[in-house]
């Protein structure tokens, strides 16, 4: 009998190649804005190391940790270590980055509802320093 336990919920999905993540991450789309639902849903993967720019939601955002350890930062905040369980309700317009730990994986359930057409603002990266602090607390 296999440890099913240790499996991730969800498949990786496509890599993100648009610039807006630092490392190696990964999308794979759970549910699309439709006429019933003005948000989208999605599972990001996040290699060690690997990020988001700092970026808003017009609207807010849900995160849901579904694998690993990794941090999410308001800006002018402390970081916040975050892992499998956590569930993180990020404010709307609220400058922010997530992202996993320098030495693990970190998976989570992006729930992002969108204002028009628009669900994410992004804005520059989290620089090495910025993330090298975190990783040192």
């Amino acid at each position: 009998m296999t440890n099913q336990n240790n499996a991730p919920l969800f498949e990786k999905g496509d890599k993100l190649t648009n610039g807006y993540f630092t490392g190696d991450a990964y999308l794979f789309p759970l549910l699309a804005r439709d006429k019933n639902n003005d948000f989208a849903i999605g599972s990001v993967t996040f290699e060690a190391g690997a990020r988001t720019n700092w970026h808003t939601h017009p609207q807010g955002q849900v995160l849901i940790v579904t694998e690993g350890a990794g941090y999410y930062q308001e800006k002018g905040q402390p970081a916040q270590p975050i892992k499998k369980g956590d569930v993180i309700n990020i404010p709307e317009n609220v400058e922010h980055w997530h992202g996993a730990a320098a030495m693990s994986k970190m998976a989570h359930i992006a729930i992002t509802s969108y204002e028009g057409e628009t669900n994410v603002v992004w804005l520059k990266p989290v620089s090495e320093e910025e993330y090298s602090a975190v990783n040192k607390q």
